[in-house]
């Protein structure tokens, strides 16, 4: 028997077929129909190709069964578009409105979550994506990830609640899931613990977050993420769209002391009143052992913690994989006990648990559709090709860099990763990156608007040094493969690897871009 609030979602789902078919017809408005779509978790794309319907991917976990789901959707749906997106969820796209009403009663048939990945809902928690399997990890955090996403989706409904809730744990020492800018993100201690950071986050006015705990206990991490709702309800202004994320809280409170104290009262009170610590039966070990093979060398196939046992790396280009590798996988899998993927945030993805010999074929099936370089695992939204917000094609930019740094014979490590975002939303994290870019337009005379990025410069995603990357200006579209063919040949020209030549050549990079930006 279904609970009153899995009747209440079932019922919104049979709402969003008749909206989705005014939105179409167009009896309903985009300002209408966004909302209530994106609750449940589909977006209008841009004029009107089609809809974009998100998976919850808790954690970035998709198991063997998922991956056939996801894999046999996509072609009874004849989706030309999957997308790995960067809060390391599912994406399918360009769905017509059959297709979207189709494909969601699917997703709930099989007992899978669409409901709050978009609108004003706590989105998919991150998670740190070889948790449990890297052996150079800090801890393994994804047990309290799960926990963390089972107690947001139960409180999804609940009233007042921050726009987005973006929640992130971190067991490595990268900070990929940026954990310290997040609305709440926990960051592990070499101690086994907790450091807990509210109130971050990328976009317009970018904040890292808060330290509002230090040295907590893992099983009390469900406490932090109440007291985050409570202080919202209190202090958050829901009454601006614009300004109903939890960063806007810092300066109205009158800054981070003043926050901090805020946030600890809540705390107290929910400890007080709840009992929310976590057993510890919820650790769940990895099961599989080695079977003595050894796969071959390659800078895609990584040994875990678990001796035997090895995760191989797949990075489709844009986070964009072609939908026959994916059957390929799909079938590979299906014979291999343990196995899952864990997409990332930078739109990777790792197959792990494999033995050598399974290593070896999953290295295989994947190297006709992955990034050949440190580069080529560069990061993009799905730009304004699809999204109704983008300003730039940001998909279309990296295709072209790629296809412009291979003709040219650049050495594969002589450029950074990029990070990309086609709008101001950061979905790329580009605030953060060493070369970042936000779509944007450029007026060079008058009656002469062309497209254009703005460039941010060393920025750094790290646990304890992370920074916000410098603006450097803004670079037309049409010079952005000339500026990456002259950094990628002084560097090439050197023989260094690109962050060897940076140390080496401090302010090169500022110059060799100020030849470009305008």
């Amino acid at each position: 028997m279904k609970s009153m609030q899995e009747q209440d979602r079932l019922q919104g789902y049979e709402q969003l077929k008749k909206k989705t078919e005014g939105y179409y017809q167009s009896s309903v408005g985009l300002g209408d129909y966004k909302p209530f779509a994106a609750a449940r978790g589909s977006f209008a794309e841009r004029n009107k190709r089609g809809n974009m319907v998100r998976l919850r991917n808790t954690a970035g976990r998709i198991d063997r069964r998922k991956l056939r789901f996801i894999v046999e959707e996509a072609e009874k749906h004849q989706v030309d578009m999957v997308h790995f997106a960067t809060c390391q969820t599912v994406q399918f796209h360009h769905l017509q409105p059959d297709q979207v009403i189709s494909l969601l009663e699917d997703i709930v048939d099989n007992g899978y979550e669409t409901y709050g990945t978009g609108g004003d809902y706590p989105r998919n928690i991150m998670c740190s994506p070889l948790s449990g399997v890297d052996p150079d990890e800090v801890m393994n955090v994804l047990p309290y990830a799960e926990a963390a996403a089972q107690y947001l989706v139960e409180t999804a409904d609940d009233p007042d609640m921050p726009r987005k809730l973006k929640t992130a744990f971190s067991g490595d020492r990268e900070n990929m899931t940026h954990a310290t800018y997040r609305d709440l993100g926990f960051a592990a201690t070499d101690e086994g613990t907790f450091d807990i950071y509210a109130a971050g986050g990328l976009g317009p006015n970018p904040a890292f977050g808060v330290q509002v705990g230090q040295d907590v206990k893992p099983v009390e991490c469900l406490y932090y993420v109440q007291a985050m709702m409570n202080t919202f309800r209190k202090y958050g202004n829901t009454g601006n769209k614009r300004r109903a994320r939890t960063r806007y809280m810092v300066e109205a409170l009158g800054g981070d002391e003043a926050f901090r104290q805020a946030f600890l009262q809540e705390l107290a009170a929910v400890r007080n009143a709840l009992q929310l610590e976590i057993g510890p039966e919820i650790v769940s070990p990895v099961k599989k052992e080695g079977d003595g093979t050894s796969p071959q060398t390659h800078w895609r196939i990584q040994p875990q913690k678990q001796q035997g046992l090895y995760s191989v790396l797949y990075h489709p280009v844009g986070g964009c994989p072609r939908l026959s590798v994916l059957r390929s996988l799909s079938t590979a899998l299906d014979s291999m006990d343990g196995v899952e993927l864990r997409t990332s945030p930078d739109q990777s993805v790792y197959i792990i648990n494999l033995t050598g010999r399974e290593a070896d074929l999953i290295a295989r099936i994947t190297e006709a559709d992955t990034a050949r370089s440190l580069f080529e695992t560069s990061t993009a939204c799905v730009g304004a090709g699809t999204c109704v917000v983008g300003v730039r094609d940001s998909q279309k930019l990296l295709k072209e860099l790629i296809r412009a740094v291979r003709e040219a014979g650049i050495s594969q490590d002589a450029l950074p990763k990029l990070h990309i975002s086609g709008c101001p939303s950061s979905c790329s994290a580009q605030q953060t990156a060493e070369i970042g870019l936000r779509g944007t337009v450029k007026v060079v005379a008058k009656g002469d608007i062309r497209p254009a990025y703005f460039l941010s410069l060393h920025g750094k995603n790290g646990r304890n040094d992370s920074r916000m990357g410098r603006e450097a200006g803004v670079i037309l579209e049409e010079d952005m493969i000339p500026f990456i063919l002259s950094l990628g040949r002084e560097v090439s020209d050197t023989g260094l690897a690109y962050h060897d030549w940076a140390e080496n050549h401090p302010g090169r990079l500022d110059e060799i871009a100020a030849q470009y930006t305008k």
